[in-house]
């Protein structure tokens, strides 16, 4: 006999264009006009990009120069993380004051688990209003939200009526909202795997579960199992309030292209400096030492090693990074170096605060 499925009342909290909103909301002369935050015109990729540029198709992870040809009236800000970072904690202190199970996903995102919240409100979608119109009150931000039984789902609400919207799937509209879902919408699905499903005749979750688990399985490996399961609004994953980083990296990425590792030394010793500050911050150390190399054409290396100890000092990750540098020739001159260290010595202090779920009459 199948255990019930527990039943949650989850809130997916999205910001709206958050980085490119901070800079307009700061500087009256960006208002209603195209932007992106990184990259340049010439050089670097964008972090964000503004409704108005996006309407030019510019997105976050596109290159300065491809953005700029989509959109000639594109103006470049640059990122500035500190004040980002500083938004992002007026925000989250917003969510505490509804519940303590907060998962942050980045500064601009996250979800709350309000099943049992410290306002005693019976309505998560009541709840996802306040905390909007809050965000706006006081920081002069909009968010969007998504509402519905787990995470999955209510991830992809948050993206259905934004900018400034919000969605909720109430428990019994779950199975309906995802089959008439376009399979693109499947937070998890790709554009690669978007286009290998329509091949497969999958355009809608409708067409999805109409797949048995086998034959998705076949198709897509281990991801084919979730793709049965979040289609039926399966997706047992909880809020965890205390997510453990797994690595923590820095990156440059370089005005002029660099072609010798004598300049390369230079600038991994600038990388593990601010390395070293931001684990001193977190108070975190770690073993797997792993390089980041883009060449000129955009192709990406990784290079790592494991040490046999816990390090967060400048010298001994410069130490590890030259040696990667040096454990093979460059493919092509170097547009960007990164250093990230993984393994890290909170893998293994599992803070996790595990929440008993109970199933519930919902009134969303």
């Amino acid at each position: 006999m199948e255990t019930p499925m527990p039943q949650r009342k989850i809130i997916h909290v999205d910001m709206d264009a958050f980085y490119a909103s901070v800079e307009q909301r700061d500087n009256p002369e960006l208002r209603g006009k195209a932007i992106a935050v990184g990259g340049s015109e010439r050089r670097g990729v964008v972090s964000a990009a503004s409704y108005e540029a996006r309407k030019f198709g510019v997105r976050s992870a596109m290159s300065g120069y491809l953005a700029k040809k989509k959109c000639p009236h594109l103006i470049f800000v640059k990122t500035n993380f500190d004040k980002y970072r500083e938004v992002s904690q007026q925000i989250r202190k917003i969510f505490y004051d509804y519940t303590d199970l907060v998962e942050p996903l980045s500064l601009d995102e996250a979800y709350l688990d309000v099943t049992v919240n410290k306002k005693g409100n019976p309505s998560a979608s009541l709840i996802a209003k306040e905390i909007r119109q809050r965000i706006w009150e006081e920081t002069g931000l909009t968010a969007s939200a998504g509402i519905s039984i787990n995470k999955f789902v209510a991830k992809v609400a948050s993206d259905y009526n934004k900018p400034n919207g919000q969605k909720t799937v109430n428990p019994d509209e779950v199975i309906e909202f995802l089959e008439n879902l376009p399979i693109g919408k499947f937070y998890g699905v790709g554009k690669v795997t978007e286009e290998k499903m329509y091949q497969l005749g999958i355009f809608t979750g409708k067409e999805l579960k109409e797949k048995t688990i086998e034959y998705l399985t076949e198709h897509f490996g281990k991801s084919g199992a979730y793709y049965y399961y979040v289609v039926r609004g399966i997706h047992t994953s909880e809020v965890k309030p205390d997510r453990i980083a797994k690595s923590v990296g820095t990156e440059h990425t370089f005005s002029e292209n660099l072609v010798s590792e004598v300049f390369m030394e230079e600038k991994l010793d600038q990388i593990a400096g601010e390395l070293d500050r931001r684990l001193k911050k977190k108070k975190t150390a770690g073993k797997t030492v792993t390089l980041k190399i883009k060449y000129s054409d955009f192709t990406l290396q990784t290079r790592s090693k494991t040490l046999q100890y816990f390090i967060s000092d400048k010298s001994l990750i410069l130490e590890a990074a030259k040696e990667l540098l040096y454990q093979e020739r460059l493919k092509d001159s170097v547009r960007l170096l990164g250093i990230s260290l993984a393994n890290l010595n909170t893998d293994i202090e599992n803070k996790a605060v595990k929440q008993v779920a109970v199933q519930l009459k919902f009134d969303f």
